[in-house]
């Protein structure tokens, strides 16, 4: 479930709030693939299933700046600011991961908006965020992130 509010007003009453979790989306080979691509980061735990059948997870892994990247593509499944003229990733006040991303993996994004501060012509937003797979005892990923809303 999607929660929806009008403008920096809306947004300044959230403080406080769970949002709630996205639905669970597959990473697969192709897409940590891509990733590698971008980034020029090809270590074989990422990118080579056959040597990481014998590597420390049993299989290829997730790049843990692609876990955190897809925050930002989950986030608007839980959180939708309308009449704003734009938001904008600030950045990380800590970022962590305590558990690989296994390919093939279902993984989530669930977020806690701590605060919500006045910024000049807008709002900053600091979320705890978790990204999780599936049946996997710790997060993937937890960090805060910080964005900005103007009106």
């Amino acid at each position: 479930m999607t929660t929806t509010v009008k403008g920096v007003e809306g947004i300044r009453g959230l403080a406080g709030q769970h949002l709630g979790y996205s639905e669970w989306h597959t990473v697969d080979q192709a897409q940590i693939d891509r990733f590698a691509d971008a980034t020029g980061d090809r270590q074989w735990i990422h990118v080579d299933p056959e040597r990481a059948k014998d590597g420390p997870f049993g299989t290829t892994i997730a790049h843990g700046y692609l876990t955190l990247a897809l925050a930002p593509v989950y986030l608007p499944e839980i959180f939708m600011a309308e009449d704003v003229t734009m938001g904008v990733n600030y950045g990380c006040n800590k970022v962590r991961f305590p558990a690989p991303v296994p390919v093939d993996s279902a993984l989530r994004l669930g977020a806690l908006v701590v605060e919500v501060t006045d910024v000049k012509g807008g709002v900053q937003v600091v979320l705890d965020i978790t990204l999780e797979c599936q049946g996997a005892a710790k997060p993937s990923c937890v960090a805060q992130v910080v964005y900005r809303f103007y009106a």
